[in-house]
């Protein structure tokens, strides 16, 4: 039977995957053909799609061969099809293990255990180093004593040996082993769990450790012993040091297109300041609204600040806005303190396009939005933040108050 297409396990529908099977000298499966295994366990549901014998493999035209002990069987089947077959004839999971690390990871623990669980785990981009690698070099029977029984790629299950499938971003891979084993391992390489259960990857016995040195930074920043960045990069190397985070993980979670945009801009900025543009504008502004309070002139930047965020990464846009706003605040003599504030809100408001960030990307496939949903629903979000922030500003930092 297929598994229902609502259930946890088919949110990328993956319905099937191909797996190995190790025929042992005690299997009663020794001595009989592929056709007579199916229907041995027809009600497993599972297809043997080929036979690996030595270094020989025997696909599709195996039927009358013989099962001999030390024979691997190609399966495709569901989770609880592979478990059906291996239980019913007495065979041994196999997952990526070579035949040569068989005495090794014998004296691992092993999966197979009535603590077992079988878990689905999707490769994300950008996070995991699985990434471009083969599943034979894991070696996750030997290192860690789970087993990797499948692997599927856009809902397709892969159709080879998986010893030789080579990781990609968005795979599926179903893993067997003991419960936390099985949790442990799926964070150490980075996965996400396809499951319905509040699972913490990582080393959560290292999470308080990592908020206190955090909050020592943030406290020495505070206190003036050391700059807030010069504090939190202490941090992040004493984190490294302490083996808390990888370096690994530093350098993936670096947003390098972030980067690369930010040192584009800030000449930008630095230029339209340099050569009066900034000035210029600010003065038309001034001009454009004159005989008006200063406070729909905030409003103003506030609302052409969520504009460009919208089709600009937020720090870019505050690198643009930040210095009109001030200019408009002095040609106004005002505070300039609500106008920056004012910068900074609408800058963090990327609610009217699904490009303004990452976020909104994100969640616009598996919510099924589409382009026009963004605006209809973050116009309205984005006028009441406006309307709320314009009294709270003037209220904060008042405008005839000098910064």
């Amino acid at each position: 039977a297929r598994r229902s297409q609502n259930a946890p396990q088919d949110l990328f529908s993956i319905q099937e995957y191909l797996t190995e099977v190790e025929v042992p000298e005690n299997s009663k499966a020794i001595g009989k053909s592929l056709s007579e295994l199916e229907l041995a366990t027809e009600d497993s549901d599972a297809l043997i799609i080929g036979l690996v014998r030595g270094d020989q493999s025997i696909r599709g035209a195996a039927w009358r061969e013989h099962i001999q002990a030390g024979d691997v069987l190609v399966l495709e089947a569901g989770p609880q099809g592979i478990n059906k077959f291996v239980s019913t004839l007495g065979l041994k999971l196999t997952g990526t293990q070579p035949k040569e690390e068989v005495q090794e990871s014998e004296k691992k623990p092993s999966a197979g255990k009535d603590g077992d669980m079988l878990l689905e785990a999707v490769i994300p981009p950008d996070r995991s180093w699985l990434v471009g690698r083969m599943a034979g070099s894991l070696k996750l029977r030997s290192r860690f004593g789970i087993n990797l029984l499948g692997a599927s790629r856009q809902g397709t299950p892969y159709r080879g040996r998986l010893r030789e499938f080579r990781f990609k971003a968005g795979d599926v891979l179903l893993l067997q082993g003991e419960k936390e084993r099985v949790l442990e391992v799926i964070g150490l390489l980075g996965c996400l769990p396809l499951a319905e259960r509040g699972l913490q990857l990582g080393k959560p016995g290292q999470s308080w450790l990592a908020v206190g040195i955090f909050a020592i930074a943030l406290g020495s920043g505070m206190a003036g012993l050391a700059t807030l960045p010069i504090a939190l990069i202490c941090a992040a190397l004493v984190m490294v040091l302490l083996s808390i985070v990888s370096p690994r993980d530093v350098y993936q979670a670096v947003d390098w297109p972030v980067l690369v945009l930010l040192g584009s801009m800030i000449p930008i900025g630095q230029a339209l300041e340099h050569s009066g543009a900034i000035a210029v504008l600010a003065q038309f502004m001034v001009n454009w609204a004159k005989g008006f309070p200063p406070i729909l002139l905030l409003g103003f930047i506030m609302l052409v600040t969520m504009a460009l965020s919208a089709v600009l990464n937020n720090a870019a846009t505050a690198l643009v806005m930040a210095p009109l706003s001030v200019a408009v605040a002095q040609n106004l003599v005002v505070n300039a303190d609500p106008f920056l504030m004012a910068v900074a809100i609408g800058a963090s408001c990327s609610f009217l396009t699904p490009i303004g960030h990452q976020n909104n990307l994100l969640v616009m496939g598996p919510g099924g939005y589409r382009f026009g949903d963004y605006w209809r629903m973050g116009l309205p979000l984005e006028l009441l933040i406006l309307g709320v922030s314009l009294p709270l500003l003037t209220f904060m930092w008042p405008l005839t108050g000098q910064g």
